[in-house]
């Protein structure tokens, strides 16, 4: 795959990120699950690798941050997430372990995170416990959502520029 087709890919999951983000969400405890952007993490972490994988969420992140649709804790939770389930791909060649990956990240690392991120930058003193069930319904939500459509592309020979190892 070129760049150009890259770029293009990465811009297209951004948009879908960001539209479905405002489309499509549910409350889960603490805050709001967001699925979508755990599919997209999945599936940029699938097609196209951790590095654009977490360029997708981070650009996301900013402008769901700049349409008031997020949070600042969609910087870590996001970015944590498509880079563990870009760098199990990659390690393992399966998609269901990018999925693992998106849930590790974004489900468990993140929310330990967040709690001095969400301290310094949010004015919040909330544990790590309180962010992690949100954080957890959300990732595994998406997860699997992300984890159907990559292998639906997948036998539908949809994707011809998945990484191959």
């Amino acid at each position: 795959m070129n760049q150009v087709q890259k770029l293009a890919y990465m811009a297209l999951f951004t948009a879908v990120a960001t539209f479905g983000s405002s489309l499509i969400w549910f409350p889960a405890g603490a805050a709001k699950a967001y699925p979508v952007q755990h599919a997209v993490n999945v599936m940029a972490g699938v097609l196209l690798g951790p590095g654009p994988a977490v360029v997708i969420a981070f650009v996301t992140g900013l402008l769901r941050n700049l349409l008031g649709t997020g949070s600042l804790l969609a910087f870590p939770g996001g970015m944590i997430g498509a880079f563990l389930a870009g760098y199990m791909y990659q390690k393992t060649s399966r998609s269901w372990s990018a999925s693992i990956g998106e849930v590790a990240g974004s489900g468990i690392v993140a929310p330990l995170l967040a709690v001095p991120y969400a301290k310094v930058l949010m004015g919040t003193a909330a544990g790590a416990f309180f962010f992690l069930p949100a954080f957890l319904v959300s990732s595994l939500s998406g997860s699997i959502i992300g984890l159907l459509l990559v292998r639906r592309l997948i036998k539908l020979k949809t994707w011809k520029y998945r990484l191959d190892h």
